[in-house]
């Protein structure tokens, strides 16, 4: 199954990050040796804290999950993508870690598109509000490498399709606007294991997937 999943993906210019939250290590092992998987997905720091400790140094581990300002110092040394930047006081404090790691961490910018009262995302005049400050024009040591969302639970396969059109539709705005001659501002993180189909045919570039190659909790 992951096998024909990671083709599919590929066929399609994307990428896979493999949630491996609540996973035992020996199961990331094995997914890591046989299907040569290498980005991996954690939504607690703590967990990807011990997760990194124990397993092989060359995996990209992606912060998925919402991430509090106290949480970063523990992630700053090694994490390759924070999927879940939702305020400016969160960046602040993620480059302030990595200038204190010599680093530039890579992050997106987390969008609100579901239906439901979720209770993190920014609107699009938000994120607009944050790249336009003097405040963010500061920042050296982070990277906005693009955006993310997650659609709706829903069985309504157009309102999904609608919700991953509109984060498309605010790549593409903040793109034109901010980042027009950007090389690293390219990646749009939305589709998981029960809408990837969708996401795909709506431009993702990186799909974050659980469930349906490890199984239902």
């Amino acid at each position: 199954m992951l096998h024909e999943l990671l083709s599919e993906i590929a066929s399609q210019n994307a990428r896979l990050v493999v949630v491996s939250k609540t996973q035992p290590v020996a199961r990331i092992l094995e997914i890591y040796q046989k299907a040569g998987q290498r980005i991996f997905g954690e939504n607690r720091p703590q967990e990807m804290l011990e997760k990194q400790a124990a397993l092989p140094a060359d995996i990209e581990w992606h912060l998925i999950g919402h991430l509090q300002t106290n949480k970063v110092k523990s992630i700053a040394p090694f994490v390759a993508l924070i999927h879940s930047v939702d305020s400016l006081r969160l960046l602040q404090e993620i480059d302030k870690q990595a200038l204190k790691n010599n680093r530039v961490i890579n992050c997106l910018l987390q969008f609100h598109i579901a239906q439901e009262e979720t209770k993190f995302g920014l609107s699009e005049q938000e994120a607009i509000e944050i790249l336009q400050s003097p405040e963010f024009a500061v920042l050296q040591h982070v990277r906005i490498c693009g955006v993310m969302g997650m659609a709706s639970f829903t069985e309504d396969t157009e309102q999904v399709r609608k919700e991953f059109r509109a984060l498309k539709t605010v790549f593409d705005h903040l793109k034109a606007k901010f980042f027009p001659k950007s090389t690293h501002f390219h990646e749009i993180s939305m589709g998981m294991s029960g809408d990837w189909r969708i996401a795909l045919e709506e431009g993702s570039t990186m799909l974050r997937i659980g469930s349906l190659i490890f199984g239902e909790r």
